[in-house]
């Protein structure tokens, strides 16, 4: 067999091998919540991708609904904090990478590797930002996918989201200014690694909301943008 068929026959079972793990690892989405039924009352959130991290931005009113519903003082003393705002635009990552990289221009692949190869994993933060009505002045060059949400998805969103920040004495620990804009970062649960990346949390969100999801297409952000689309049938994604 000649060196170029034996590299075509080694590409097709990596991409067959790649295939059959993303099919096994694949998450249902919940038909009970997601999508809502038709005239059902619904919250609509949206995914903010760039080239390497993804966030969620939520509706600020809705989600202090939400965390007072649940008793959730520590999501409720965040949308608090920021109540001058319409919607946060809300990250989790790597401590340390998250905290330093504010832009692709910025990146440093020592601090990459080192949170994404860390035995164990890393501290994760929560980086919170308040957004204008007018969402797409704030993530210029970004890709925005919408998604319409039950009330009951949404609810259940909030709480996966409520317990990823992490409390003391029941109120969330800042860590101090944010990257960009009006923003904090906060003390956040979770370790990341290459198998718990920021994208793998919002995805995770996502499906607490009742949504299909697929875990190994997700660890990167267009990857996670083609499985709303494919799989969620999510409008987009569209430029801000």
């Amino acid at each position: 067999m000649s060196l170029a068929r034996r590299a075509a026959t080694l590409l097709a079972l990596l991409l067959a091998a790649v295939l059959l793990a993303a099919w096994l690892t694949a998450r249902p989405g919940d038909p009970a919540l997601y999508p809502p039924a038709p005239g059902e009352a619904a919250v609509t959130v949206r995914l903010v991708a760039d080239a390497w991290h993804s966030g969620l931005l939520l509706p600020r009113d809705a989600l202090a609904q939400a965390a007072a519903e649940a008793g959730d003082g520590a999501l409720l003393e965040v949308t608090g904090r920021f109540r001058a705002y319409p919607a946060l635009e809300i990250g989790w990552g790597d401590a340390g990478f998250y905290r330093a990289v504010p832009t692709i221009e910025a990146l440093d692949w020592r601090l990459a590797l080192r949170a994404l190869f860390t035995p164990g994993g890393r501290p994760a933060v929560l980086h919170v930002v308040g957004v204008a009505p007018e969402p797409g002045t704030a993530f210029a060059g970004s890709e925005i996918v919408s998604l319409r949400l039950s009330r009951a998805g949404f609810r259940r969103l909030a709480a996966a989201l409520g317990r990823t920040f992490a409390a003391h004495d029941g109120h969330p620990v800042v860590l101090g200014p944010g990257l960009y804009g009006p923003s904090l970062f906060y003390a956040a649960e979770g370790r990341f690694s290459l198998l718990a990346v920021c994208n793998h949390w919002s995805a995770g969100l996502l499906h607490a909301a009742g949504l299909p999801v697929t875990p190994l297409l997700d660890t990167l952000p267009r990857g996670l943008v083609l499985d709303l689309a494919w799989r969620a049938g999510a409008s987009g994604p569209h430029p801000p």
